[in-house]
């Protein structure tokens, strides 16, 4: 039997899970494979602007602007001779990103993953540079016993 190629047009079908209309609405198979050359990149969930678009660049990347500035302040003060200090306020603000990946709905380019991913990053290395910090010698502010017998007992 014939089918007509207008009642073919008119009746789309899927024939299966993985399978799509093209652009003019006929079906075709396509492939799970990833593609050779990424034409389209979703934005992170949060990745819109932080302001709205009238208002100028600055503005409109807040929350990645305090990161940087309270990390590059930490630097500074690492570099002026005030380590502790200035690698605890480095891993405060990694914290702070994490908090503002956490509570605000946009956060413009401080969004590089999935929110779960972006807030678990920075939280585990912002508390991980904060605890170094206070375990640095001399003096240490945090003095944790076992870790002293673990590297004597890996390194003999």
């Amino acid at each position: 039997m014939a089918v007509d190629e207008s009642d073919a047009d008119a009746e789309t079908t899927v024939r299966d899970a993985i399978s799509a209309p093209d652009a003019e609405g006929r079906p075709r198979r396509t492939t799970r494979r990833f593609p050779l050359f990424t034409r389209d990149t979703a934005r992170p969930e949060g990745g819109g602007r932080a302001a709205s678009g009238d208002a100028p660049a600055p503005a409109r990347q807040w929350p990645i602007l305090t990161v940087l500035s309270a990390v590059g302040l930490g630097l500074f003060l690492t570099a002026l001779d005030e380590f502790r200090a200035g690698t605890i306020l480095i891993g405060a603000a990694l914290i702070a990103g994490a908090v503002m990946r956490w509570i605000l709905p946009s956060v413009g380019m401080l969004a590089v993953r999935s929110r779960f991913t972006d807030m678990v990053t920075y939280g585990v290395l912002g508390i991980a540079i904060v605890l170094l910090a206070l375990m640095a010698q001399p003096n240490p502010v945090l003095v944790i016993p076992f870790l002293d017998d673990t590297l004597h007992f890996t390194v003999r």
